[in-house]
């Protein structure tokens, strides 16, 4: 194919990556693993970026990894490094410091369903559709069972994991899975207005509070509170957050440019 894997649009501070090979219904392929490796890792370098929304064109967000590109390599230690190269994309996501949403329509099976559940907030069309369902074909979906286990319930994740069926956007919404469930035509609207939100915030004050969410998530009590005691003193220690909280005293809105630089 002539056209690129993965698509990217820059503006406003929002980077939207579009997975492009609609008309396979965007496996994760090797391809389309490596693109999304490069460019999270480019993203997460460039302060210029303060949102990713991750999209996909044709008629569904994304099938999983490809099938048919598996099967032609038998091997343990290819299968090893796919899985090993995807699992490096997902953590790529959580640990970049921008939040990044995705905006879901039509289905996400498996590994689709996986990258859903690891953004950080997730838009869907209400004609969207989840499922882990490698257990349809005789493989259990373990790797997509990382990111859905912290997501949803122990048991409804253990349900679609062992059934392999489907649930629909409401109940994903209802689940944890999803954030919001839009008609499809408010989609855009619907991912612009939480981008929008987002940009007027300060940065530092977003990356920082990011990576102790999920930090902290995998610590006990104790030390989550600790941790997230000192990353509240570091982010009041910046000239943003003394400014917010100024203005805050003073009953006026703070005196920073969206993203949080003081004027």
């Amino acid at each position: 194919m002539t056209e690129p894997c993965l698509l990217r649009h820059d503006e406003g501070g929002v980077t939207t990556l579009t997975l492009n090979r609609g008309e396979r219904f965007n496996p994760l392929s090797e391809e389309m693993l490596s693109a999304l490796q490069i460019a999270l890792k480019a993203i997460a370098a460039d302060d210029s970026v303060r949102v990713v929304v991750l999209a996909a064109a044709g008629k569904a967000f994304c099938a999983g990894h490809d099938l048919r590109q598996m099967r032609a390599t038998p091997e343990q230690d290819y299968y090893q490094a796919l899985f090993q190269q995807c699992s490096k994309v997902m953590l790529a996501i959580q640990s970049m410091p921008q939040p990044v949403i995705a905006r879901v329509h039509g289905l996400a099976t498996a590994a689709g369903c996986q990258l859903v559940a690891m953004c950080d907030l997730a838009v869907a069309g209400e004609q969207a559709r989840f499922a882990v369902s490698g257990v349809n074909v005789g493989l259990f979906c373990a790797t997509p069972a990382v990111a859905l286990s912290r997501n949803v319930s122990r048991k409804q994740a253990m349900e679609m994991l062992l059934t392999g069926e489907f649930i629909d956007a409401q109940t994903a919404l209802q689940q944890g899975l999803v954030n919001r469930v839009v008609s499809n035509d408010m989609l855009d609207v619907t991912v612009a207005e939480l981008c929008a939100s987002i940009l007027a915030k300060p940065a530092l004050a977003i990356g920082m509070g990011k990576q102790l969410f999920y930090k902290q998530l995998e610590m006990g009590i104790g030390a989550a509170y600790q941790l997230a005691g000192q990353t509240m003193a570091c982010n009041m220690m910046d000239e943003t957050a003394q400014e917010g909280v100024q203005a805050f005293i003073e009953k006026r809105p703070p005196s920073w440019h969206p993203g949080g630089k003081q004027t």
